[in-house]
């Protein structure tokens, strides 16, 4: 490794602090953590079970959820296992490699449940809007190319990050990383070039994904209000716009998460180091947590399907 004025020349190792400030608690911190790891890991994969296993689940709606379930189950294990190792085993040690994977699969997976959810506003969209079309609209062959879309795109823009790191970046202050994961600026203020490119394309990439999504999202449920409010029948309302409840939720928690998270980075100066740390994780594990319990409660096409798995007697017939 050379040493360039205290300047580390393109280090084989990063290491971790944890959550700035708390280093001394965090270890108790780390409990929470996995237990919402862990429910988010069964609650995903028991609602992936439930949609596999029953027939009439296989709708574009439950198939989308399908798709958020193994994104949040993907999502949540590239953080969780690295950080708890962190603060219960004191292994805060990564290859600059490792690292480098780690930011491009946690900025992917995030692209992905983005493009999901866009996918799920858009089915929500045309499902009430123009029912009679729903079914030729959203064909198995239009399910196939929006899974492969979201993916593609998501790959696509989280690679130059990649790339203007490892190309762009040689000289780093320090590798001591004030984070508890690879983050993109965590990685990009260590270095001491001009990392103005990176920052630059950090925010497009941001905004192009999160800004694109929210926008053709939230034009997808005005006009499903305005729908919903012209149906004649009071039942017929409610049980259009019950069938969207779910997807709001999952949608306002995702997105909320991801601005207050945003913003705090870029404009939260006076906010202690510690807040931006805890926010960001929440961001990541907090969604894979709550979405299939979210689901669970409100579709009782799965609540039933959970209730009959944990609650049926068993059959004694011989």
């Amino acid at each position: 490794m050379l040493i360039f004025n205290g300047s580390v020349f393109m280090p084989s190792v990063l290491t971790f602090v944890g959550i700035p400030g708390l280093e001394l608690v965090q270890c108790w911190i780390g409990i929470p953590f996995c237990i919402m790891y862990l429910s988010a890991v069964i609650g995903n994969s028991l609602i992936l079970v439930i949609i596999r296993h029953e027939n009439s689940l296989h709708k574009p709606m439950y198939i989308f959820l399908a798709m958020l379930g193994v994104t949040d189950i993907a999502l949540s294990t590239c953080i969780l296992p690295k950080m708890l190792s962190i603060f219960w085993f004191n292994l805060p040690d990564i290859s600059f490699e490792a690292c480098l994977l780690q930011m491009w699969l946690i900025h992917s997976f995030q692209a992905i449940e983005s493009g999901v959810l866009l996918a799920m506003a858009l089915d929500r969209y045309v499902a009430i809007c123009d029912p009679l079309r729903h079914a030729t609209i959203f064909s198995q062959q239009l399910l196939t190319y929006i899974g492969v879309g979201v993916t593609l795109r998501a790959a696509i823009l989280a690679t130059p990050c990649l790339v203007l790191i490892k190309c762009r970046l040689k000289l780093y202050r320090t590798t001591v990383i004030s984070h508890s994961y690879c983050e993109h600026m965590a990685i990009v203020k260590l270095a001491t070039e001009d990392i103005r490119v990176n920052k630059i394309y950090g925010l497009f990439v941001a905004f192009t994904i999160l800004g694109f999504d929210i926008i053709f999202i939230t034009l997808s449920y005005i006009q499903i209000f305005i729908t919903v409010f012209k149906l004649p029948q009071k039942e017929a309302r409610f049980k259009a716009f019950n069938t969207c409840i779910a997807h709001i939720c999952v949608f306002l928690q995702f997105y909320l998460l991801a601005f207050f998270s945003f913003f705090t980075h870029r404009f939260g100066s006076h906010i202690p180091p510690y807040v931006h740390i805890l926010l960001s994780n929440l961001y990541l594990l907090v969604p894979p947590f709550l979405n299939p319990i979210v689901y669970g409660v409100k579709t009782k096409q799965i609540r039933d399907r959970v209730l009959k798995i944990f609650f049926s007697p068993p059959n004694l017939d011989h």
